[in-house]
């Protein structure tokens, strides 16, 4: 999807946000996904299921929709080197761990609580991201 499309970035949004707060509201858990994984990588006994079935859940969405709206995909990006892409995957989870939580978790959650460290959090994934695009952009000549 090339062009920004403002009725469906609200419902969209409207989406997310109706299931953060089901979910916060239903169980008193944050809908964050570093969470949510690591407790299916940790084998968390007591609630194991319902964290395999969110991370299902987001996969089949993605397989689904891939499925119904390929258009949506840009599919147009250039990969990037396997190790590259590994250390970036690596390092993610190294921000997360240190953070203790992720952007989901601290951006869409713990903001929307006014919760001074999901704040610092954000501001600080954002300002490195941006950094990281530009820096990529002058020294690798990427765009994407």
């Amino acid at each position: 999807m090339s062009q920004f499309t403002p009725l469906s970035a609200l419902a969209g949004g409207a989406l997310i946000a109706l299931g953060l707060s089901g979910m916060l509201l239903g169980t008193g858990r944050i809908a964050g996904i570093s969470g949510v994984f690591s407790g299916v990588l940790r084998g968390a006994r007591c609630d194991f299921l319902w964290r395999v079935m969110f991370v299902a859940g987001m996969l089949a969405g993605g397989v689904v929709l891939s499925r119904l709206r390929p258009d949506w995909f840009d599919r147009d990006v250039p990969p990037y080197p396997l190790a590259l892409t590994a250390l970036a995957g690596v390092l993610i989870g190294v921000g997360t761990r240190m953070s203790n939580g992720c952007t989901s978790g601290h951006g869409l959650c713990g903001n929307s609580r006014l919760s001074r460290r999901s704040i610092v959090a954000t501001l600080t994934f954002m300002a490195t991201g941006i950094a990281t695009s530009v820096a990529a952009h002058h020294f690798m000549g990427k765009t994407h």
